[in-house]
């Protein structure tokens, strides 16, 4: 019998706690006093390592509350009123953000398209692009794409540079909703053996900002926005203050990147998601027969269950969230436990069987 309490460990990879490091950041930087409104040292660190992650000295970086508000003010900065913005019909700024994209820009109009596993593809921008050029129909001003996507497949950095040779091509910027960028990197990047680098998966495959996540690594109400071209972010300060953005305390903002940049923990929990979620798909087979409907490419899965079985592990006290075709979806974070895993199949294959909850 398993001694984890069922609950909210598979729902979001937002429901886990605050990371040690980042923990610990903060702790450090809750002694004395500090300068207000990002005129601090660990703001000016964290943009540093920022930088330096993304081997980028010239970008801009700013940092706000919420991954809403990254997307929605970034594409604002590259968009008037009357641009469009191309994104996958799956994108988070197209199906969870409550029109706060087109509050922002005060009007720019979203393009959704359809794509496989919820990725764009440049036929699919094309054919956005081939729809209308006229001036009664809004003008297309930004792609903007989401890594990992909401069905969690990675973009290979091939990929994206298509997608940013296309933007290039057609003077459109490239936007990326990084919500979880780290477990992208994780998963393509020098730890896959790829030897892809942050800057392969974004400014040198064209990606012109970036909504870079901390909030789905274990940092608490910090995400930042990085502009590699520095010219996209004039006046961004501004926007950011308008936008209720403006932290006064940044520092407990951006010591936790500190923490988790200089330590190495970002990418190392991301890691740990990413192969928690290729257990948890390799047991749901051995224990169960079920196979993930969509590759597990980062640290989500995504199974069919019997709509009774999902409440049987609902009433057991088990949360996740069913994602329309993509099926039920389950997050694995920085803080999944192997016993997490175990307890989590062992329930579900009680209740697959119809056996009672132990």
């Amino acid at each position: 019998m398993s001694t984890v309490e069922p609950g909210w460990q598979f729902a979001s990879d937002n429901t886990a706690g605050i990371c040690p490091e980042a923990w610990s950041a903060l702790e450090a930087a809750n002694v004395g006093y500090a300068p207000s409104y990002g005129d601090d040292h660990w703001t000016a660190r964290a943009s540093d390592l920022i930088r330096a992650l993304f081997e980028c000295p010239q970008a801009q970086v700013f940092f706000l509350f919420n991954g809403t508000a990254a997307n929605s003010l970034s594409l604002a900065a590259v968009c008037r009123s009357y641009h469009a913005v191309i994104c996958h019909e799956q994108a988070h700024i197209n199906t969870d953000e409550c029109g706060a994209p087109e509050f922002f820009s005060q009007g720019a109009k979203l393009l959704p398209v359809p794509g496989p596993g919820a990725k764009l593809t440049p036929s699919a921008v094309l054919r956005a692009l081939d729809r209308r050029d006229d001036v009664h129909s809004s003008k297309p001003r930004a792609i903007s794409i989401s890594q990992t996507t909401e069905w969690g497949s990675v973009y290979q950095p091939a990929e994206v540079a298509a997608l940013g040779a296309l933007a290039r091509e057609h003077g459109l910027a490239l936007h990326m909703d990084g919500a979880r960028f780290a477990n992208a990197l994780a998963a393509v990047g020098t730890g896959s053996g790829t030897g892809a680098h942050a800057a392969d998966l974004t400014w040198r495959a064209g990606v012109d900002v970036l909504s870079l996540g901390g909030t789905k690594c274990g940092l608490n109400t910090t995400e930042a926005v990085v502009f590699f071209q520095p010219q996209l972010a004039a006046e961004f300060d501004y926007r950011a203050k308008q936008g209720a953005q403006l932290a006064s305390k940044m520092r407990f903002q951006t010591s936790q990147w500190v923490g988790v940049l200089e330590s190495g923990a970002w990418q190392r929990h991301a890691a740990h998601a990413n192969a928690s979620a290729a257990r948890l798909a390799a047991s749901l087979h051995r224990e169960l027969g079920l196979n993930p409907l969509r590759p597990v490419e980062a640290n989500a899965v995504f199974i069919e269950l019997d709509p009774a079985v999902a409440d049987a592990m609902g009433k057991a006290g088990w949360h996740f969230h069913r994602m329309g075709e993509a099926g039920y979806r389950l997050m694995c974070s920085w803080a999944t436990l192997p016993e997490d895993l175990e307890a989590f199949v062992h329930d579900l294959k009680s209740a697959a069987t119809g056996r009672s909850h132990p």
